[in-house]
């Protein structure tokens, strides 16, 4: 077993890093690569082929001779870090397998080097970050990577500016965005502001700088900014275990609960996994209350401080924690709002950003948006937004480009507001920046913060993802540049991910491979749809639905009532729902899946529990059954 982080080769010479923890088998042209777990591996065969599907094959027949699994899809890549060629063959699983099964095929000359991952998908959830850094790292022998350190940053002038904007309208072309809020800044100050496209699809009111969106988890990194500034005010430390300042905190495992100090709240590396489904079904009850006592019920899957597992529960609690601080005594969600109200938002000038969503959606607002089954985007409802509410500290801030940028502007000058008074101290804003867990090659996961050296460069930066809504800030603290995008359609993914990667091409004079990047990501999202949408029926097959109870209920997630209007069934989970189709998995099972937009995929597998009609839903790491529930009088 690797005690750290190890550069390898394969047999052709080609480079990448294997991940500490895992253990490394070579055998002539294969490099076996194994997680602790015994259910996973990652292999990297290097063959001789005329193409990628025959080098696929072969890599096939030495890792696994056996191999028949049906082939799903093929998704050419954009070759990168000194590939000529990349291609992704993903395979056919059923649901009640448990698995994820692909291959990525890589040519540099005549050599392909193949990655075939053959996984759990618990493994592959909680090793993510793992087998992100195996593919990541992986490159031809003698290959360099560019790098900006060093290198003269370019001033965002009107031309540079220009660039930047070329490429959002490009990519909102391109991924049917209907409204972005834009923000760039450069010397630490705004260069560019405002609003592109709509506030909402067939609506022509503009959206603007002042247009107010959901920023998801960009709301983490604020909500370290408020214990940044108890810690300022010496009524906690970072170092300080969190039963100390809150005595009821409690997760599921006492050992874990004991060793969580207060930086760890929001540092993805408790071994606490992401268990968000609680939250998403149960949100019309939830309460900030009930949302830290569901920590108390949740246990760790993997060792403290072994891997990253991002937990939007535990942001949740640093933000009611740091409430509870400031206004002992006082409701949790209303303590928080309070402090954040008054120790973030209103000295940072963000008058009208808020976790309010009745205030929020009052005014300038963009509305959410998701892909429908013919992979057009369309409104969508808010409802599943809601969700959020009794985990907001994670999640829940509506803010706009112009107020956003304001929290990065304080970044960049090191804990200073415009008019030269310190909000917080450099030590503690920055502390928000250390490493407290990697999250792939030459990036770690602070507080609410990544921090990227892969350019060579410290890039900080951090998403945000809810139904029909997402968003990324970045910023270069050595530079003094940043930027600010928020978008109202869950095909803003694609804008938001690869945007970080024009503005360093812009500002650096680095290659051209963003707008190539954008192209493929559209090819692969429709084919990937299409190929999703092929294997669903809709209305759904009368035979599976004969296989339905009128109503389930679930211990875990609540009840879920089945409704037939106007030809579509519809699964009903009480404050939200939607229609379904029908599947026939290879295995021989049925699965029910959703197919509104922004909840599209939610997969339900028909089963039978004590003779009672069943349901088995599951994310990564867990799996929830709804039962037949007693018909309601």
């Amino acid at each position: 077993m690797l005690a750290e982080d190890t550069p390898c080769t394969t047999s052709s010479g080609a480079t990448f890093t294997a991940p500490a923890g895992w253990t490394v088998a070579s055998m002539a042209n294969m490099r076996l690569l194994n997680p602790p777990e015994a259910d996973s591996h990652v292999a990297l065969v290097d063959v001789h082929a005329e193409d990628a599907a025959g080098a696929v094959a072969t890599s096939w027949a030495v890792y696994c001779p056996d191999f028949n699994r049906p082939l799903m899809m093929t998704l050419p890549q954009a070759p990168r870090d000194g590939w000529e060629e990349a291609n992704t063959f993903v395979y056919e699983t059923s649901p009640n397998e448990k698995v994820a099964v692909y291959a990525l095929a890589c040519r540099a000359g005549g050599t392909w080097t193949v990655v075939i991952v053959d996984t759990g998908l618990a493994t592959l959830n909680k090793r993510g970050a793992a087998v992100g850094l195996i593919l990541g790292s992986l490159r031809p022998r003698g290959y360099h990577r560019e790098l900006f350190a060093g290198r003269t940053v370019q001033p965002l002038d009107a031309d540079r500016i220009a660039l930047l904007l070329d490429f959002v309208r490009g990519m909102m072309r391109q991924f049917a965005v209907p409204g972005v809020g834009l923000t760039l800044i450069d010397g630490g100050n705004v260069v560019y502001q405002g609003g592109l496209g709509v506030k909402s699809a067939g609506d022509p009111a503009p959206a603007d700088a002042d247009t107010l969106f959901m920023a998801a988890s960009n709301t983490k990194a604020l909500t370290t900014l408020l214990l940044a500034r108890l810690v300022d005010e010496k009524r906690v430390e970072w170092d300080q275990p969190v039963t100390d300042i809150y005595p009821d905190f409690r997760l599921g495992d006492p050992e874990t609960t004991r060793q969580v100090l207060l930086r760890h709240l929001v540092c993805a590396c408790t071994g606490l996994p992401r268990q968000d489904f609680e939250w998403l079904f149960n949100f019309a009850t939830a309460t900030p209350a009930s949302s830290l006592a569901l920590l108390g019920t949740m246990q760790p899957t993997s060792r403290f401080g072994e891997v990253f597992q991002y937990s939007n529960l535990m942001a949740a609690a640093a933000g009611y924690i740091a409430g509870a601080i400031l206004y002992p005594g006082r409701e949790l969600g209303a303590a928080f709002d309070e402090a954040m109200q008054m120790r973030i938002f209103a000295p940072l000038g963000m008058t009208r950003t808020t976790f309010n969503m009745a205030t929020a959606m009052h005014g300038n607002f963009a509305s959410p948006h998701g892909t429908d089954l013919d992979g057009r985007t369309v409104p969508a409802r808010m409802d599943s937004n809601y969700s959020v509410v009794p985990v907001r500290p994670a999640g829940g801030m509506w803010t706009s480009a112009r107020e956003l940028a304001r929290y990065v502007q304080m970044e960049l000058s090191e804990g200073l507001l415009p008019d030269g008074a310190r909000l917080v101290s450099r030590d503690n804003l920055r502390e928000r920046h250390s490493p407290q867990i990697p999250v792939g090659e030459d990036a770690t996961y602070g507080m609410g913060l990544v921090v990227s050296k892969r350019y060579g460069i410290p890039v900080v930066h951090h998403g945000g993802g809810l139904f029909g809504y997402k968003s990324d800030m970045i910023f270069l603290p050595d530079h003094g540049v940043g930027a600010v995008i928020l978008t109202n359609a869950d095909s803003g993914s694609h804008l938001t991910q690869l945007f970080g990667r024009r503005l360093l091409e812009v500002l650096f004079d680095g290659r051209p491979e963003a707008a190539e990047d954008a192209e493929v990501a559209a090819s692969q999202r429709l084919n990937a749809l299409a190929k999703w949408r092929e294997r669903l029926v809709i209305p759904p097959d009368e035979g599976a639905i004969a296989n339905l109870a009128a109503r389930y209920t679930c211990p875990d997630l609540g009840g879920l009532r089945i409704v037939r209007r106007d030809g579509a069934t519809i699964f009903d989970f009480g404050a939200w729902h939607s229609a379904v189709a029908s599947r026939c998995n290879d295995d021989g099972t049925t699965s029910f899946v959703l197919i509104d937009p922004t909840v599209a995929g939610f997969n339900f597998v028909v089963s039978v529990h004590d003779g009672k009609h069943a349901l088995i839903v599951r994310d990564a790491q867990h799996e929830y059954l709804f039962v037949e529930a007693a018909p309601s009088n």
